[in-house]
């Protein structure tokens, strides 16, 4: 005869299911999520400092879809944008050179092949 009080038995608990960190992050970075906070110091009803915070905290792919892209067009941080830059940067300085001397803004093929590479 057995005891069938010890014998153990899989059940479920009912409640919420729990889930690991990387299911959780998994998520976050599918939708985002957005804190936000204001901080304000004042003094005998006059406002002397407000620092306003926003966090949004995404995948690359969720940020895009946000229209939030500013990594793209920082010279900091896109080794394409810092290139963009001084081009453009060249391109402003020729315009200068040639507007104070006249006959300096003559452009030889090369300075013009170098303007149009990306």
């Amino acid at each position: 005869m057995t005891d069938t009080y010890l014998v153990e038995r899989d059940c479920q608990v009912p409640g919420p299911q729990t889930s690991n960190l990387a299911d959780i992050l998994e998520r976050i970075l599918d939708k985002g999520i957005v804190i936000a906070g204001d901080i304000k110091i004042d003094l005998l009803d006059i406002e002397l400092l407000t620092i306003r915070l926003r966090l949004f905290v995404a995948s690359v792919d969720t940020a895009k879809k946000a229209g939030i892209d500013w990594w793209e067009t920082d010279p900091a941080l896109s080794s394409r944008a810092a290139r963009d830059s001084l081009l453009e940067e060249n391109r402003e300085l020729r315009e200068r050179l040639a507007a104070l001397e006249p006959e300096a803004g003559e452009t030889t093929d090369r300075d013009r092949e170098e303007d149009r590479r990306p």
